[in-house]
C-alpha cells in the first residue's frame, strides 16, 4: 500500500477501505507516513469529504492507537461532556459540578483555547495550585470520592488525534465535518464515559458557521457514539457573541461562582439548566428545570465545584480573588438604543491580544485580563452608560479602544437571542 494512491483516489472523490485508513493512520503514528502527505491527505479530505463508514473507521482507527480508560470502577452511569468550542465559554465550570450534585459521576477530559477561543483547562489553571494533569487511577479515585474530575487529555490516549490536529491546525484543515467529528469522538470514546453531552457551537465565533453545517457535524458525531453504545445527544448553542458577561480566565472563573451563587446572568442560568437536565436525563434522571435551578443556587452544585478545586490542587482563598491588572478600561456607549451586535470571534480576538488567548500554541496566557461586559445583546443602553470593562496590563491607546468599540453595534430594532437553537438525538 502507497500513501500517494490513497491520497489520490480520495482526492478523486472515491471511498477508502477500512483496511486503507487503518494502514494511513498507523503509518502517520508510527512514522512511515510524513507530515506532508498525511497534510495532503487531510486537504483532500476537507474537499471531498468521507461517508459516514469512513468516519467511523476513521474514528475508531484513531481511538486504538492509544490507551482507553476503564471507568468500571465507578458506580452508576458516568457522563461527559464537549463543547466544539466559543468565546466566554464557561459552561464546563457549572454545568460538572450541577450534574454531579445530583449524584451523577462526571468524568471530562478538557482541552485548551487557541485562536479566539477559550479553553476550561486554562480557566481552571487561572486557580493557584490547580492540577489539570493526573494519573488514570487517580482520576477514578477522585470521581468515586467526590463525584467529579476536569482534567487534560493524556498524552497516552488517542495518539493520533493529537498529532493530526498539530497538524491541521498549521495546514488550515480543521473546520472539516469528518476531522472535526473523528477528532471529537475518538477522545470521547477512549475517555470511557458511559453517556455524552455535546454541545455544538454555531454562528460568528464558532467553527460551524451556519445551521446546516452544524447539524451535519452534530448527526454525525450522535451517529459515531451511538455505533459504540455511547447514550448521546447533541445540542447546537448559538455563538454569535460571546457567552455570558465575561471573556478571559479569571474573569470567567469568576463569573462562573456567581452562577453558582444564583446571581448570574438569568439567560446564562436557564441555558446551564436546560443542559444539566439534557445531561441529567442521559444518566437515566427525570427532573424539572426548576428542582435543577435550585440545586444551582442552592449551594449544593457550587461546595461540589469547590471539592473539585481543592481535591485537584486548587486554593480556595485564590479561587474568589479578584483579578489584579494594571489597567480597568471602562466602555461606554456614545448613543442610546439596544445592542444588537458583539461580534463574538473579534471580541474574541481582542481578548486574545490582551493576553487571554494564544495565538500559537506557545504562548503563554495572562490569566488576569479580558472583557466584563454589563450589557449584551438585546439591552437597552443609555448614551454614556457602561457597555463593559476591559481588564489590560498594557496601556491601551485610541486605536485599541476604537477596535473594541467599532465592535458593539447599537441601533432602534431589539434582537432577541436564545442559546439552544436544536437538539439532534
Amino acid at each position: 500500500m502507497r500513501a500517494v494512491d490513497l491520497i489520490q483516489r480520495k482526492r478523486d472523490g472515491q471511498e477508502l477501505t477500512q483496511e486503507e485508513i487503518k494502514w494511513l493512520i498507523e503509518g502517520y503514528v508510527s512514522g512511515i507516513v510524513p507530515d506532508y502527505q498525511m497534510a495532503a491527505f487531510s486537504m483532500a479530505v476537507y474537499f471531498k469529504g468521507m461517508t459516514d463508514r469512513e468516519i467511523f473507521d476513521l474514528t475508531m482507527t484513531m481511538v486504538a492507537t492509544g490507551d482507553r480508560l476503564d471507568l468500571s470502577q465507578i458506580s452508576g452511569t458516568k457522563v461527559d461532556k464537549h463543547s466544539t468550542g466559543g468565546v466566554g465559554d464557561k459552561v464546563t465550570l457549572i454545568l460538572v459540578p450541577l450534574v454531579a450534585s445530583f449524584d451523577v459521576p462526571v468524568a471530562k477530559m478538557s482541552g485548551r483555547g487557541l485562536g479566539h477561543t477559550g479553553g476550561t483547562l486554562d480557566k481552571l489553571e487561572a486557580i493557584k495550585g490547580y492540577q489539570v494533569e493526573q494519573k488514570e487511577q487517580e482520576f477514578i479515585q477522585q470521581i468515586q470520592r467526590i463525584g467529579l474530575a476536569v482534567i487534560g487529555q493524556s498524552d497516552k490516549l488517542v495518539k493520533a488525534d493529537k498529532l493530526l490536529y498539530a497538524l491541521r491546525d498549521v495546514t488550515a484543515t480543521v473546520d472539516t465535518i469528518p476531522l472535526i467529528a473523528s477528532s471529537v469522538m475518538s477522545k470521547k470514546i477512549a475517555a470511557g464515559a458511559d453517556a455524552i453531552l455535546l454541545d455544538v457551537t454555531v454562528g460568528e465565533g464558532a467553527f460551524m458557521q451556519n445551521m446546516e453545517d452544524a447539524r451535519r457535524l452534530a448527526r454525525t458525531m450522535v451517529n459515531l457514539g451511538k455505533a459504540v453504545n455511547r447514550k448521546t445527544i447533541a445540542v447546537l448553542t448559538d455563538m454569535s457573541q460571546p457567552l455570558g458577561c465575561a471573556v478571559g480566565n479569571r474573569l470567567e472563573i469568576l463569573e462562573a461562582l456567581d452562577i453558582l451563587k444564583g446571581r448570574g446572568r438569568e439567560d446564562v442560568t436557564h441555558f446551564i439548566c436546560q443542559l444539566a437536565q439534557l445531561m441529567l436525563r442521559l444518566a437515566g434522571i427525570e427532573q424539572s428545570l426548576e428542582v435543577i435551578h435550585e440545586q444551582l443556587t442552592n449551594g449544593e452544585a457550587l461546595a461540589k465545584f469547590e471539592a473539585m478545586v481543592v481535591a485537584q490542587g486548587g486554593s480556595l482563598e485564590d479561587l474568589y480573588r479578584q483579578p489584579e491588572v494594571k489597567n480597568i478600561i471602562t466602555v461606554k456607549a456614545h448613543e442610546e438604543g439596544y445592542i444588537f451586535d458583539l461580534p463574538a470571534k473579534e471580541l474574541g480576538l481582542f481578548a486574545m491580544k490582551l493576553g487571554a488567548g494564544r495565538s500559537v500554541k506557545t504562548d503563554d496566557l495572562d490569566y488576569e485580563t479580558g472583557i466584563l461586559f454589563e450589557k449584551k445583546v438585546g439591552d437597552w443602553v443609555n448614551k454614556g452608560e457602561v457597555i463593559a470593562e476591559i481588564y489590560a496590563n498594557q496601556n491601551l491607546g485610541k486605536k485599541e479602544l476604537s477596535e473594541f468599540e467599532k465592535n458593539v453595534k447599537i441601533g432602534s430594532k431589539q434582537i432577541r437571542r436564545k442559546e439552544i437553537l436544536e437538539i439532534i438525538t
